[in-house]
């Protein structure tokens, strides 16, 4: 009877002993599996994957990133879960996360948007090229879009030059798989939204169509150096345009030659039809994509009575209402321009005999 009652007891022992096991083993199984920093790094880890991955690519791709996990505990991690592959995408660790956190967000696609910067006074290779260094899509496919004969330009109605003009500079929010195409035509979508719309009344009060404000914008984007100066340098070419005056606008001609560089007097010369010296009215089209000050400045011109203007030290222009006032003007500019030159070819003397001397 006694043995009975001892087998009993014993019994009962090692089935608690048996239950609390399995509660601390499933305990101590579940902390792995969902323990809030099975992933750790320094800050924000960004992450990107170029095409579809398992986890022993995943598991090189945050080494490589300074990412501090467990190798042999993410695979097995990963199997539980389900979370074998993963998918092309921008995804940011912020400094913690657990397993079924991150890893569903890799293997659903679930991605953060990445930040895109369109700079005004650009050109189309460099828009292109820098597009392609932050997104996946190649720079090549950014380009071809920017051509007369490409699906977005002609969705809009556009030649290649206008639509890269309507590349409004701002700040995106985009996914960094998007394709170049959904890209050109979220940037063309902000500009009908923040340009054409948002200016409605007053482009339609203008006596220049959408196109030629933009065309002049361009213009006075190149020429500005400073901000408060673009309602002034629009003005002044509306002056000029209004009274049949070429535009004289240097921007086109370095346009025209393709390059960015001091223009030369031979370069005034050169036979373009976006040579503003040798063309009177508007170019054929823009020369870069402006900012919104820039068509604003277009829109909302100071009204004065200069006609002329020419750069200052500061990067400024001195303004002019005659031709003998720009003439004196140019010619102080070019007396500076002539004494820096005197200045640095003496610096150049000083500081090779410096270096022959030593």
């Amino acid at each position: 009877m006694l043995k009975s009652a001892f087998s009993k007891k014993e019994t009962i022992i090692l089935l608690i002993l048996f239950v609390l096991t399995a509660i601390v083993v499933s305990g101590y199984r579940n902390y792995r599996l969902y323990k809030p920093d099975a992933f750790s790094s320094e800050g924000l880890s960004e992450v990107k994957i170029n095409s579809r991955i398992g986890l022993p690519e995943l598991s090189e791709k945050l080494d490589s990133l300074g990412v501090r996990f467990d190798e042999e505990e993410l695979y097995w991690a990963g199997r539980i879960h389900g979370w074998r592959f993963f998918r092309p995408g921008f995804y940011i660790l912020d400094e913690t996360a657990s397993y079924p956190d991150f890893l569903s967000k890799l293997a659903r696609g679930i991605q953060d948007p990445t930040q895109v910067t369109i700079l005004p006074g650009t050109d189309p290779e460099r828009f292109s090229r820098q597009l392609g260094q932050v997104l996946l899509a190649d720079s090549l496919d950014f380009r071809l879009l920017l051509t007369d004969s490409s699906s977005v330009a002609s969705d809009l109605g556009l030649t290649g030059e206008e639509l890269f003009s309507r590349m409004l500079p701002n700040t995106y929010q985009v996914y960094w798989t998007s394709s170049a195409e959904d890209v050109i035509r979220k940037v063309a979508d902000e500009f009908e939204r923040t340009i054409a719309s948002k200016y409605e009344e007053e482009l339609e009060n203008s006596e220049y169509t959408l196109q030629e404000v933009v065309t002049l914008a361009s213009i006075v984007e190149l020429e500005a150096k400073i901000r408060d100066e673009k309602p002034k340098i629009a003005g002044l070419y509306l002056n000029r345009l209004r009274r049949g005056m070429p535009l004289q606008a240097d921007p086109t001609v370095l346009y025209a030659l393709g390059e960015r560089r001091r223009l030369l007097f031979e370069d005034y010369q050169y036979q373009h039809p976006y040579n503003t010296y040798l063309f009177r009215g508007l170019p054929p089209g823009p020369i870069t994509n402006p900012d919104e000050s820039s068509i604003g400045a277009v829109l909302f011109p100071e009204e004065h009575n200069y006609y002329y203007m020419v750069a200052s030290p500061d990067g400024s222009h001195r303004f002019s209402r005659t031709f003998e006032e720009h003439r004196r003007a140019s010619d102080e500019w070019r007396r500076w321009i002539r004494e820096q030159y005197r200045i640095r070819d003496q610096r150049e003397r000083e500081e090779s005999a410096q270096s022959q001397s030593d």
